[in-house]
């Protein structure tokens, strides 16, 4: 039903859609954060190069948390209250401001400066959300306490964001965890006190795996990245080729094992559901670490990174590691017979076990990745045990 002034009403989507996918605007929305999350990754490369590896991933944990809960907020409203009317378009825009705003402060953010400009990009895109959850309650009675709780809850917690700066920088390490803690139970508030929204979980399934591939998109960039290095410095051509290829290998390796089963099916009711979109951040956040790992091992064999040899093998390894036992716990273990299950978990822990020889590192992490590739075409060709 459309006004006069061209808005229709923010009726709830039918979760039961036939053929319903991304929309142009949505894949617009997804090219921001390749802005987002590349700078992300290059700040991450640039500390841990610097040999502050742990402050590197803490700080690179608390960023990415930004970046990927704007993500989250916007795919979930779309995927129920999606209008694709004018107004809808402008205020997603809104929050696409937001996000480049967000993105200029990563860089200082990261590097231990105020986080000024980071925390009023953050709270655009959130408020921007808010005003589609007013329409939502407008338009919607059946879903006005849902829609109500969200926008009372995410106001109250931009407000506490916008006091953190207000906070002395020796303090906000201990408050950041508490913001983000509260962020994280708006949606379980609001999705419990009222009606459920109505999510269209091929949808929202499509969405997650579109931004895995934004993410993963990051790695290819770093092993061309090696190639080009190698090409510049002919002495050092062929450690770099082997990270270029074994980079490549990694990626299409952790490609394959996002996509080799169907995730929408786990996405049920209101828990299954948290689990599905939180237990994405690890997800998304271990690809998104993995260019910056390459980047480093490139920096390592060019003697500009102040790293142990297992430090460099852990940049790599380690978010592959998380990436592969994230996807697992979501969704490769309820499809797997016990024996795969076990095969997937000791090829894992072989990829981590791989930075105590750092010099094989790469390769064994390439060669375990391919061989987990393999259980599971196996396994989908062989009944469960």
């Amino acid at each position: 039903m459309t006004t006069t002034i061209g808005l229709r009403r923010m009726r709830p989507r039918d979760p039961a859609e036939g053929h319903r996918a991304a929309s142009p605007l949505e894949l617009l929305f997804d090219l921001v954060f390749v802005v987002a999350v590349g700078f992300a990754a290059a700040d991450l490369h640039e500390i841990e190069a610097e040999g502050h590896v742990s402050t590197a991933v803490l700080v690179y944990a608390f960023v990415f948390f930004a970046i990927w809960w704007a993500w989250i907020n916007f795919t979930w409203f779309a995927t129920s209250f999606d209008t694709d009317d004018w107004l809808y378009r402008l205020t997603t825009f809104v929050q696409m401001a937001g996000v480049l705003v967000l993105a200029a402060g990563i860089g200082p953010a990261m590097h231990g400066e105020a986080p000024d400009v980071m925390v009023i990009g953050y709270v655009v895109m959130r408020l921007a959300l808010v005003a589609q959850w007013i329409r939502a309650a407008v338009s919607a009675p059946q879903y006005r306490t849902t829609a109500s709780t969200y926008v009372v809850g995410v106001v109250v917690v931009q407000v506490l964001w916008v006091a953190l700066l207000a906070v002395p920088g020796e303090a906000r390490p201990f408050v950041v965890p508490l913001l983000v803690l509260l962020e994280l139970l708006v949606p379980v508030l609001a999705e419990s006190r009222g009606a459920t929204t109505p999510w269209h979980t091929h949808h929202i399934a499509e969405r997650y795996a579109l931004f895995t591939l934004i993410v993963l998109g990051e790695g290819l960039v770093a092993s061309a990245n090696a190639v080009i290095d190698g090409l510049h410095r002919a002495e050092h051509l062929g450690p770099l080729l082997t990270l270029a290829g074994g980079g490549l290998v990694i990626v299409a390796g952790l490609w394959w094992i996002y996509f080799a089963r169907e995730q929408h099916e786990h996405i049920r009711g209101l828990p299954s559901a948290l689990l599905f979109g939180y237990g994405h951040y690890l997800v998304f956040a271990a690809a998104a670490a993995l260019p910056a790992g390459i980047e480093v091992a490139v920096s390592a064999d060019a003697g500009e990174a102040d790293l142990s040899a297992p430090s460099v093998a852990a940049t790599i390894a380690a978010p592959v590691a998380l990436f592969v036992a994230a996807v697992w716990a979501l969704a490769l273990r309820p499809a797997l017979g016990r024996r795969w299950n076990v095969a997937v978990l000791a090829l894992t822990v072989v990829v981590l076990a791989s930075i105590a020889v750092p010099r094989a590192s790469l390769v064994v992490t390439a060669l375990a990745v391919a061989a987990i590739v393999v259980v599971l075409e196996v396994a989908e060709r062989r009944p469960a045990r």
